[in-house]
């Protein structure tokens, strides 16, 4: 299997292969981040498109000693910011009906492994709430708590990806952490005492 970086010295040369695989490797990533960051699958959807247009526009000046995912994902954060501003948000909730299995509740019921009804509901109202909760929060501090939290990225390559320096990208964290609990706690989801 090719490595990021001969992927995109493959696309360089004109590859169709290559920029699939890079399209394929990295368009559930991108489009993800995106996704929770608008809250609108439809404009997710055209935005992701728009950030590998971009993003193969100036492939040229990716950095190889770089991560590449760092880099698409500063294009993803910068493409979907500018967006936010220019409009307002929806906010919609983001799991399936009646469960993530996409499995009817008499499935569920039947099945003794699975989780009490109680209890995923409990939970489907949390994540709603969360997400409630995330959509209420600045661009940037929604874009750090989703590189962080749901991609899973290091300060290090949420800095890459914002242009942010490193303590900023910790301030932001925090404050969002803080905007969060307060949002919860106001959304009936107070932290036991």
């Amino acid at each position: 299997m090719k490595t990021d970086a001969e992927l995109v010295a493959g696309a360089l040369q004109g590859s169709e292969a290559d920029c699939r695989e890079l399209v394929r490797r990295f368009e559930r990533p991108v489009y993800s981040l995106i996704a929770r960051m608008v809250q609108d699958p439809p404009t997710a959807e055209d935005l992701a498109q728009e950030v590998f247009v971009k993003a193969f526009r100036s492939l040229a000046s990716y950095d190889p000693a770089r991560k590449l995912s760092s880099w698409l994902f500063k294009i993803a954060h910068n493409a979907t910011i500018d967006h936010l501003r220019r409009h307002q948000p929806e906010t919609v909730p983001l799991e399936a009906e009646p469960d993530e299995e996409g499995r009817g509740w008499a499935a569920v019921l039947a099945d003794p492994a699975a989780e009490s009804p109680a209890a995923a509901i409990e939970r489907r109202d949390l994540a709603r709430a969360l997400e409630r909760a995330i959509g209420t929060l600045r661009p940037e501090y929604r874009g750090a708590v989703l590189m962080r939290y749901a991609q899973g990225l290091s300060y290090e390559e949420i800095c890459e990806a914002t242009g942010l320096p490193l303590g900023t990208v910790k301030t932001n964290l925090h404050r969002a952490r803080k905007e969060l609990a307060r949002e919860m706690t106001t959304l009936g989801w107070a932290p036991p005492s």
